[in-house]
Order: structure tokens, then sequence, then C-alpha cells
């Protein structure tokens, strides 16, 4: 008796470890996933490096690797993301603000129930949606109305970038002051204040952290967005001159990458070159991750007494913040008002600023309310105007041949059935990937190891994966997969990137789901005689599920809309059948979209057509990821 009992338990014993095994090489192969990208871009654009010089790449403004005396500097390149970005935020962050503040405080239940849903939807348009709306609209509206030659600018990229990150920033602001005790609220109103007073030095400062967040994920989305940019910005390599000449048109980093990766031939410089481009895209985007991290926890982390010196130096900090945000605002202005209307309205926000203590509190509070009222109708009107012009336009292209028929003469006629069933297929295979490995992952961190440096490292790891830009997956899969490895141009290799695109989202999700279970549940099972393992599949998981699924819809939504992984490593513009055969190349929805709206010319119907087709399909998964979570969340309120 004793024998075969002392076996059992051996048994189980080795039966937990490795099963544990199994959880800790899911975590590792997420968080190796971009150690390994980021070596081999560096790998491979180290050819470049050595022949120019670290020093000449990276300082030097002219980037012409085509002429005959080719040039490979970046300089330009990066002071352009970085003042496309800005201008995005100065566009984005003030409008997200006062939106998230309005929902939060001064709408009624009923209105915030139905719009914050719909600001999440919108949040999964995909990228080239915004940037065909920006060519075909905002950069026409631009040129009439600026009278210049082109509305192609940084402009016109700043606008798309900070539209396409309003709903983050007003989603993610708003679950930060809602979150705020509402005791803050009822102390700071006990004691006399004022509304806004209580908002703007109470609720505000307290939800500082979230906000901060928000306005990280803007900045990164900015940054790391290579479809809008690349079809908007103008695309010329160089530094607006002046500097704040906002009508000048620019060329990204990212953009540099999806124009030029296609036409080049591989093993040449310039191909080596694009590879360092990528590697200073990727560095810029995990320097943006780790000072992201180090803002949020500084700013939840309570304040001790410090030094004159220390404050000072924060008060001046913020002052050449403020200059800098408040000249680029200017410049903004005069491109989009003139320079009379720009200084009339610079002088009434002045006066506004430096007047503001001498009037009477209500009249302050009614004038904060009416900027927010207006900033929040801004930005409503604005994504609706959006929504209006494409499916206006693109509901009359849609018929049963449309979805169902191929493309025919160059996309013109004919219909997008195997870019439909491409973009299912992509999505689908990067589900499979993707969803083993990260809930893996997660329930290692989660339930088999303590906070240790390994799982610090683990966690940096996919925080970083989860913060390099789509078209760094797009080059990768294109140098290792199609090249390298010799696949070609194949469904495999871009459901592959997907994968690895989407699985810091459904890692991360997976975690959050995972603690909201509470350790009385396992205490209890464990108590019962249960395994480790049996504890995790019979009660942690179950309990769990909606949160998991919510995650994995999320990022089935998120890869569906993508188009820079995919352009180089798994996509055709037009397929005549479907295939089932993944080391064959596919349709898919956001590519298709993105050539007919660059190099068809008279597809006009065609292309709203898709993009409606495009926007129905990525919105109807993240209304179900939505209304999965309210459905949940009310069985729990039960």
């Amino acid at each position: 008796m004793t024998e075969p009992t002392h076996t059992a338990a051996h048994t189980r014993l080795l039966r937990e470890k490795i099963i544990k095994s199994i959880w800790l090489l899911t975590a590792l192969i997420s968080a190796a996933a971009v150690v390994f990208i980021l070596g081999y871009l560096i790998y491979t654009a180290l050819p470049a490096f050595m022949e120019v010089g670290i020093p000449g790449f990276l300082f030097n403004t002219e980037w012409n690797p085509t002429g005959s005396d080719p040039s490979y500097g970046v300089a330009a390149l990066i002071v352009d993301t970085l003042l496309v970005t800005i201008g995005a935020l100065i566009f984005a962050v003030p409008l997200g603000i006062a939106s998230a503040v309005y929902l939060s405080y001064l709408a009624p239940s009923r209105i915030r129930d139905t719009v914050k849903p719909i600001i999440e939807l919108l949040a999964g348009i995909p990228s080239v949606v915004y940037g065909f709306f920006g060519m075909v609209v905002l950069c026409s509206f631009l040129r009439t109305t600026l009278d210049i030659p082109s509305g192609f600018s940084w402009l016109a990229a700043s606008i798309i970038l900070g539209i396409m990150a309003l709903p983050t920033i007003v989603s993610v602001s708003e679950d930060a002051l809602f979150a705020v005790p509402k005791d803050y609220k009822e102390a700071s109103l006990g004691l006399g204040t004022t509304y806004w007073h209580t908002i703007s030095r109470v609720l505000l400062p307290a939800a500082a952290s979230g906000i901060s967040a928000a306005v990280v994920l803007g900045m990164g989305r900015a940054i790391g967005e290579t479809m809008a940019v690349m079809m908007v910005a103008g695309n010329a390599a160089i530094i607006p001159d002046p500097i704040w000449n906002v009508l000048s048109p620019v060329r990204t980093l990212t953009a540099t990458l999806g124009i030029e990766m296609a036409e080049v031939a591989t093993g040449s410089m310039h191909y080596y070159a694009l590879f360092g481009v990528a590697v200073i895209l990727l560095i810029i985007a995990l320097l943006v991750n780790i000072a992201s991290s180090w803002i949020i926890k500084r700013t939840q982390t309570p304040r001790s007494s410090d030094s004159r010196l220390s404050a000072q130096s924060r008060k001046w900090l913020k002052y050449i913040l403020a200059a800098v945000l408040c000249v680029l605002f200017f410049c903004f202005l005069v491109a989009a008002l003139g320079v009379f209307l720009a200084v009339i309205v610079a002088v009434l926000l002045a006066v506004w600023y430096f007047g503001r203590a001498k009037i009477s509190s209500s009249l302050a509070e009614r004038c904060s309310f009416g900027v927010i009222y207006l900033c929040t109708g801004v930005v409503i009107l604005t994504l609706a105007i959006i929504l209006w012009d494409i499916f206006s336009n693109g509901i009359p292209a849609i018929s049963w041949e449309f979805l169902t028929a191929s493309p025919s003469d160059l996309g013109r006629s004919g219909g997008i059935y195997p870019a439909i069933i491409g973009t299912l297929q992509l999505v689908g295979g990067a589900i499979l990937v993707a969803l083993p490995i990260g809930i893996g992952a997660a329930i290692y961190l989660i339930e088999y190891s303590r906070e240790n440096l390994l799982t610090r490292a683990l966690r940096t790891g996919n925080d970083l994966l989860n913060g390099t830009p789509s078209i760094v997956f797009g080059l990768f899969g294109f140098a290792f997969f199609v090249i390298y490895l010799n696949w070609g141009i194949c469904m495999l290799a871009g459901q592959i990137c997907l994968a690895l695109m989407i699985l810091p989202t459904i890692v991360r999700t997976t975690e959050e789901a995972l603690k909201s279970v509470p350790n009385s549940l396992r205490e209890a099972s464990l108590g019962l005689g249960a395994t480790k393992w049996q504890t995790i599949k019979k009660v942690v998981l179950p309990s769990a599920a909606p949160g998991i699924l919510t995650g994995a819809i999320l990022s089935i939504g998120r890869a569906a809309g993508e188009t820079a992984p995919i352009m180089f490593t798994a996509v055709v513009f037009t397929k005549r059948f479907v295939t089932m055969d993944v080391f064959d190349p596919v349709m898919a929805l956001p590519f298709h979209l993105y050539v007919l709206s660059t190099s068809v010319p008279g597809a006009t119907a065609q292309q709203y057509g898709t993009a409606v087709v495009l926007i129905v399909l990525v919105m109807l998964i993240y209304l179900a990821a939505i209304l999965l979570r309210r459905h949940f969340q009310q069985k729990l309120l039960r």
C-alpha cells in the first residue's frame, strides 16, 4: 500500500513540475521575442552602421539612398517623426482630457453609458481607414482652405494621428478619473469649493497616473504609426524650413520603411540602411516605453519632501515644456486660421490664463465647463464626420457581388471576397499561435512565480514587445521568414508576425483576469486536496474566462485592421481564388484598401466600399468584446 501511494505522489509531483516548466517556457518565448527581433534587426543593420558610421547615420540630415552619391542620414527622419508626434499630442491631449472630464463628472449616466462604448469602438478603426479619410477629405480641405499647392503635410499627419489617438486618450483618462474615490470629491465640495475647483485641483491630480498613461499610449501610437502617416504626410525627407512650418511635407521613420522596403534590392546597402532605420525606430519606441513606466511609477509614488533645488528644477522644466508647446500650438493656429485670427486666439487665451484669478469663481466655472463641452463636441463631431463620410459613400457600393466576387480591372470592379477570407485566415492563424503562448505566460507569472528578477525581466520584455511599432514586426518577418528562411511571401509569415504583435495584449489581459480571481477560491481548492494545476484548471481559469476571452477578442480586432505587419510578408493586391495553403500569399482588406487608395485611380466606389466592410468587421469584433464584458460584469453584480 505504501509503495503505490508513494509512486502516485511522485507522479503527481512530476506532472506538476512538467506543467510548470511548460508555462515557464511560454513566458520565456513571449519575453525573448523582443530580444530576438532587436538582435536580428541590429545584426542585419550592421553593414550600414559600419559603412556609414553611427554618428554619420544619426546626425546627417540627408536621406538619399538612390542618388548617384548615396546618403544615409536619418536625422531629418527622426526630427520629422518627433514633430508629427508633438503636433498630434497638441491636438489630441487637450481634447481628450476635456472629453474624459465631461464623461466622468459632467455627463448624465445615460449619455456616458452610450458615448463611452462608441469611443471604445472607434479606437478599433484601422489606421489605413484614417489614412484613406485623410487623403480624400482632410488633405483636399487643407489645400482648398489654405490655398496651398498640396495638403499633404506635417499638419495633415499630426491632425490624423491626433484623431487616431483621441479614443485611446479619452477612454484611458476617463477610466482613471472615474476610479478616483468619491470621498475626494465630497470632501472638497464639503469645504465650500466650486465643482470646477474640485475637478481641477483635486480629481485631476489624483488621476495623474492614469492620465499620464493615456498620453503615453497616444504618443506611442503616434510614433509607431505607419500607414496613415505614409498616406498624408507628403513623404519628403526634409526638416521643415523654418522648423515651425507645419505646412511642409515630412517623412517619418515608419513611412520610410513602408515606402522603400517593397522596392529595395535585398543585400544592397540601401537594404541594410533601412534596417538601421528600423533599429533607430525600435530604440526610440523602447525609450518611450521605459520613460512612460518611470513617469507612471513616479506619479503613483507619494512625494517626499523634496529639496528647493529639485522643486525649482521641476518648475523650470514645466516652464520650458509649456513654452515649446505654446510655440508649436501657435504654429498650428497660424496654419489653420491665418496669422490675424491666430494672434486674436492667442491673445484671448493669454488674457484668460493670466486674468483667471481676478474673475469670480462662478464665472470661471461656467467658462471652464463651456470649454469642456466645446472640446467634447469637437471630438464627437470629428469622429462622426469620418464615419459619415465613409459610410455615406461606401454603403451604395456594397452589393452581393461586391461581397462574394473576386476583384477585376485592378480592383475597379468585381468584389473583395478573397480579401475578406484572407483577413480572417490571417487573424485566425495569429490567434492560434498567440493565444496558448499568451495564456501560458500569464499563468506562470501570476500562479507559479513570485516577484523577483526573472518575473520583472519577463514583464519588461512583454511591455517592450507591446511598445514595438507594427512596421518593425513586418520588417522582421520580411527579413527572417521571407528572405532568411526562404518561405517567400506567404500566409504563415503574416500569421506569425501578427501573433507576435498581439501577444503582449493577450498576456496583459490574461494577467488582469487571473488577478481578479479571489485567493479564497484557490485556498479552498487546495484545502480539499487538489493540486496546483487542478486548482488552476478547474477553479481559476473558469472564473477568469470572461477577461481572457475579452482580451482575445480585442486582439482579433487589432490584428484584423493591421496593414504594416503583413504588407511585406503575407499579402498581394489581387488574387482570384481563396487558398488554404499557408505557404501561399493571400489578400487582406487593409492592404487592398491601401493599394486602391494610393495606386488605382478611378476606384472611388471600391475604396469606400472596402473601407466600410473593414470598419464593420473590426467594429463587430470590438462590439462583441464590449457586450461580453458588460454581460459578465452584470452577472457578477447579481
